[in-house]
């Protein structure tokens, strides 16, 4: 298979549980964040502020989905993530879990007023 183009054809190329985190990343981040676009950043769906700026990247893998913020976005809610794996900025949601929408909503609303407010750029 070549190598997606378009967020569309990302999430095409996904299938079973993989396929339905996608698209339910997809959707939270349209409701979360409406004015931003999709773009594919390092080849992986991304948020993108209108003034340019990635808010977050998805993306799936074998076992789990991953979301990835700054990491002072994910520093602020350090305590409510303390069940997930996390990295520097990113969030591992395994597949079969329920997904913490209204946790992942409050972060892209962080995430979007810390760039706005305190011109917090992508890593």
């Amino acid at each position: 298979m070549s190598k997606p183009t378009t967020v569309e054809e990302y999430i095409a190329g996904a299938s079973g549980a993989a396929a339905e985190m996608l698209l339910t990343l997809r959707n939270l981040s349209r409701n979360a964040a409406p004015q931003a676009t999709e773009a594919l950043k390092w080849s992986h769906p991304a948020l993108v502020h209108p003034a340019g700026t990635i808010l977050f990247v998805y993306s799936a893998h074998k076992q789990h989905a991953n979301v990835t913020f700054t990491p002072s976005t994910r520093e602020a809610f350090a305590e409510e993530l303390a069940d997930f794996d996390t990295g520097k900025g990113s969030v591992k949601l395994p597949y079969g879990a329920p997904v913490p929408t209204q946790l992942l909503e409050r972060m892209v609303a962080y995430r979007v007023r810390e760039f706005e407010d305190d011109g917090v750029t992508w890593m």
